[in-house]
């Protein structure tokens, strides 16, 4: 009983937090605070995230000021064709005691050892890299040499993808794209937003932003999110939103068997109760409801869809299956 009425006054330090941490960024970046609130969900419930989003809106800008806010370690990695694995996870390199003349080997740590990993354009790099980048964020481990070497907690990694230009990509496979907890869109900004955006040089401003929270209080919230109750009546509402994306489904709505070719999995409905519940105590509340489900089932869903020619040729996106999806929960 002490420990939950402890984490009630966590949750309701946590909302006090999340404004103070938006606020901060904020002088940063202008607008985009859905896309924000999307990365902290993600960051606090211990997942990775798929940024979709064209150059320029400032994914890598975005994702430095929130670590820099966090007090976290940040690296950033841009694949390109000829990236080797060795490029991201490390290498052994020899080395000569000069005094005994002996021989070592000594491991060099690559970029993926940090707390918040920006993957930019990692649909460019060949299968064997992204499996390299992938095994990392699943085992939060390294293996190189023999030797398995343990990534840093909290460990987060933010992979882009430019929807436009696809010449020249490997895109990810779907069960690589899997592991990825949300796949957030970045959208152009408001005509206002863009004003205040114009008003300034790129790379010209400095800003003096203020740390909010450490390494070790995110880890302390990842554990508290998983302590949070779930109802049963929750718990139903998620497996029957995610069961019904899937065309053999026995109450699959027609539309899901005119446009889906493969749902989601359960993986898929573990994700949304893990976000419905940070989403809920980021809001300032120990207990999720239905409508933190909806609030985050779009990042959750919009790469698990697999939608079939039917539905491209209609123009028919994942967001507007899931908004159907939504409907037909309500009947």
């Amino acid at each position: 009983m002490k420990r939950e009425t402890d984490d009630i006054k966590v949750v309701k330090e946590l909302q006090e937090a999340k404004e103070c941490i938006k606020a901060e960024v904020s002088k940063v970046i202008i607008g985009q605070n859905k896309v924000i609130e999307e990365l902290l969900i993600a960051l606090i419930s211990g997942g990775h995230c798929l940024i979709i989003g064209v150059p320029g809106l400032a994914k890598t800008l975005l994702v430095s000021t929130i670590s820099q806010v966090l007090s976290l370690k940040f690296n950033r990695i841009q694949f390109t064709p000829d990236l080797m694995p060795s490029d991201i996870t490390g290498t052994d390199i020899l080395e000569v005691d000069s005094e005994s003349g002996k021989r070592s080997f000594r491991f060099i740590k690559g970029p993926i050892f940090a707390n918040v990993v920006l993957a930019d354009e990692i649909n460019r790099t060949p299968p064997k890299t992204q499996a390299a980048m992938l095994q990392a964020m699943q085992e939060h481990e390294v293996t190189a040499g023999g030797v398995t070497y343990k990534l840093e907690q909290p460990f987060f990694v933010l992979g882009t993808q430019n929807p436009i230009e696809q010449e020249g990509t490997y895109p990810l496979p779907e069960a690589q794209l899997d592991r990825f907890m949300f796949n957030v869109l970045i959208d152009y900004p408001e005509q206002q937003e863009e004003i205040e955006i114009a008003k300034t040089s790129p790379g010209s401003m400095r800003y003096d932003l203020k740390k909010v929270i450490d390494r070790k209080r995110i880890i302390a919230l990842q554990e508290l999110v998983r302590r949070v109750p779930v109802s049963d009546s929750l718990l139903g509402y998620a497996v029957r939103l995610v069961s019904l994306s899937r065309p053999g489904s026995v109450d699959a709505p027609e539309f899901v068997k005119e446009w889906v070719s493969w749902g989601a999995s359960p993986r898929a409905t573990q994700y949304l109760i893990l976000a419905a519940k940070t989403h809920a105590i980021l809001d300032g509340r120990y207990t999720p409801g239905i409508k933190d489900i909806k609030e985050i089932v779009a990042p959750v869903l919009r790469h698990r869809i697999i939608t079939n020619f039917n539905a491209e040729a209609e123009g028919v996106t994942t967001d507007r299956i899931i908004q159907l999806l939504l409907e037909k929960m309500k009947e």
